[in-house]
This record gives C-alpha cells, structure tokens and sequence, in this order.
C-alpha cells in the first residue's frame, strides 16, 4: 500500500500526449487549444459608436447642428460633418472623419427647423475607437486553455473557422460482477443495477473524452480476458471497476498481467478507494477502480481527471475553497488518508454529510465538495479551517 501522494505522481508521470487535431471551431466547446488565436483585423476595425445618437464635434455642442446623414450599423459614412453639422448614428456604426464624439439621443432635442440641439450638460466620447480591444495580429486566444462560448464568440469575431486542438483520450469502461444488471433490468434479489459506468461515462464526458463501454464482464477470468484485451488494443486509457480486492472471484490483477499489463501499485493509502489498482501496457494506461461506486467516483475525480487533463496538456487543478468545519469531525482509524463528502452551508461552513462508507451513493448527491484528511488526523474540532475541494 502507498501514500496517496506517491499514487498521484506514479500517474501523472506515466502520461503522454494525445496529439493534436484541427477541428471546425464551432465544434470546439471545452476543448483543449493547442495554439494561438490572432486577429485578422484591428477590433473595433473602425472609430464605432457605442450609443445611439449623433456623431458630431464636442466644439459644436453649443450650436444648433444640421442633420446631413443617417449612418445605421453596417453602412459606410457618405458624409463628414464640418462645422454647424452633425450625422444621426446607430449603435456599432462608423463614426464619420471630422466627428470626435457621440452625443445620446436622449440628450438632444430635434427642433422645428429639424436641426439638433444638445440639451445635455457634458457627454463622454462614446465612441469606441479602431484597435482598442485589439491590433491587428493581437492574440486574443491563449493556447492551453479549455475553449468557453464565449472564446468561440471570439473566433468567430476573427475569422477562426478551423482551430487546432488537444486530441481527447480515446477510454474504455468495463464492469466486472456476476451481481450487476444494466439500469433498465430489473434485479434478482441479491443483485444490483451497474451504476459505476454510467456515473464514470458521465464524469469522462466532462472532459470531453471518447468514451467507449465494453459491457460486464462476469466472474470468468477467460470473458474478462477477452474484453480486457480488445479495450486496451482500441484505447488510450482502460477503466475496469469491480474485482480488484481479496475475494475469491476478485482476480483482475491476475487478468491484467496475463493480457501484458505492467502494475506500478496495486494499493492506495486512502478511505475509500484503498484497492486501486494502476498499470502501462505500452502506450495504455489502465486503472482497475474499486467496485463500490463512491470509492470508483472519488478515484476518478482524484487519480483519473488530472490524467486526462494532463494527456491533453492541460494544467488543471481543482477548484479549492477554504472553510471552517461547521462541526466535530473524528474517525475510528488514521492510517490512511480519508475523502469526506461535504456539503457548503449558508454560513459558509463545511459541514460533513451522512456517509455510511463507500457503498453510500446516495451521499454524494447532497455534498458540494470532499476535505481531505490526512493520515495521522483522527479528531478535528469545530471551526478548524479545512480545504474543501470541489466535486
């Protein structure tokens, strides 16, 4: 059995990279970037009002102004005011040369002569001007980032019709037990529905992974043999949970090391998830998760995630909040790391919620969050300050 910590740096270092791919950008939601985004043109491209008005000069504001042009968004101006002019403007539209302010609608009277007069006491410019936000060849998309619609917004604004991306990690999930059925079976009594591939595709599809699911395999090392060796020759990272502790039908480790997988640890200092198990098989990378579906969760978010993120060169790192324990917490034991599932209350505490162990599903949908609790650590009082990580 290793520290947790050891566990983690054994699995990051055995990453390697995806590659990379060109994709159409507006299928590049949550994607990893893999390059820079420049602009092809000055953003604004033109001096563009930001308001609804007349385009004018600031020295005119006393004067009555002729009106010589309606400039709508879209359309070039025809017209440059001179003195005692000015041009009606719509919102995004080219401010006109010899212009050097906007005044706002609402800030002027159109009178019977049908020329405008300012009635305001002071205006701004409003005016955005050519290149402000960005010059010409100005990057406006950082490479390693996870690509947000708002980025997409961007590169449509650029003309980023087809952007190069991190390749996502091709997985493969794989449930081991003779007791499981699949969720739209109905269980004999002592067998139960296979809840940890769907909650596992669920997570990989976070991170926008090509998830594959290779079905049950019963308690027969040979079936569990052939599927296991037909996931690992098609995938980037195999995930098969069930069948790795001390039981006699618990032969995964046997199984992997037939079909050439190569175990680093096979036991993790941590409550739950003690029998994880991991291993390389050339360019593979396989986990064997433990059975009971909130130690499967609490791996992935712990061991697998940074993986994935790391394959596709992402420096991910969860969201942590700091908060202080809205009650006594205490354990039986100390020896391994324990993941406590958290929920954040109104008065911003961290407050444990009722967990009866790892089989405890239904747990995890009331907590916000896990603290991790060292080894060593039995009793922490109220008030401590914990660190609250993100689930």
């Amino acid at each position: 059995m290793i520290p947790f910590e050891e566990a983690f740096k054994i699995v990051l270092n055995s990453s390697f990279s995806t590659g990379i791919e060109t994709i159409p950008f507006e299928r590049s939601l949550s994607r990893i970037l893999a390059e820079n985004v420049t602009s092809d043109r000055d953003m604004p491209p033109f001096n563009k009002a930001s308001v609804d008005g007349f385009a004018c000069r600031r020295s005119d504001l006393e004067r009555e102004l002729e009106i010589i042009e309606t400039i709508p968004a879209g359309k070039w101006p025809e017209k440059s005011p001179s003195t005692g002019q000015c041009s009606r403007i719509m919102t995004g539209a080219a401010v006109p040369e010899g212009a050097d302010c906007v005044v706002m609608t609402e800030d002027t009277e159109l009178l019977p002569s049908g020329k405008m007069k300012f009635r305001g006491v002071f205006t701004k410019e409003n005016i955005a001007f050519k290149g402000e936000d960005v010059k010409e060849g100005g990057i406006v998309l950082t490479e390693g980032i996870i690509i947000k619609p708002q980025d997409i917004a961007v590169m449509a604004a650029v003309g980023k019709t087809a952007v190069k991306v991190h390749k996502t990690p091709r997985i493969a999930v794989i449930s081991s037990g003779d007791e499981l059925v699949e969720p739209h079976e109905v269980p004999r009594i002592s067998m139960i529905r296979n809840t940890n591939a769907c909650q596992l595709i669920a997570q990989m599809e976070n991170t926008r992974s090509t998830v594959t699911y290779y079905g049950i395999a019963r308690d027969n090392q040979e079936e569990t043999f052939i599927i296991l060796e037909k996931a690992i020759s098609e995938n980037d990272i195999v995930i098969i949970t069930g069948g790795v502790s001390m039981g006699d039908f618990d032969f995964i480790p046997c199984v992997l090391e037939r079909a050439g997988v190569k175990i680093l640890f096979s036991k993790v200092a941590v409550q739950p998830g003690k029998p994880t198990i991991f291993g390389v098989h050339e360019k593979v990378l396989v986990f064997g998760l433990p059975g009971n579906p909130v130690s499967s969760f609490l791996q992935f978010e712990m061991l697998v995630r940074p993986l994935i993120y790391r394959m596709m060169e992402y420096s991910w790192e969860p969201v942590v909040n700091a908060c202080p324990l809205s009650e006594n917490f205490s354990r039986k034991t100390d020896e391994r790391m324990a993941l406590v599932p958290v929920t954040i209350t109104e008065q911003g505490e961290a407050l444990p919620v009722e967990f009866h162990g790892s089989g405890h599903l239904s747990a995890l949908t009331g907590a916000t969050g896990i603290i991790m609790v060292p080894v060593g650590v039995k009793k922490m009082k109220k008030g401590k300050i914990v660190k609250v990580r993100q689930i």
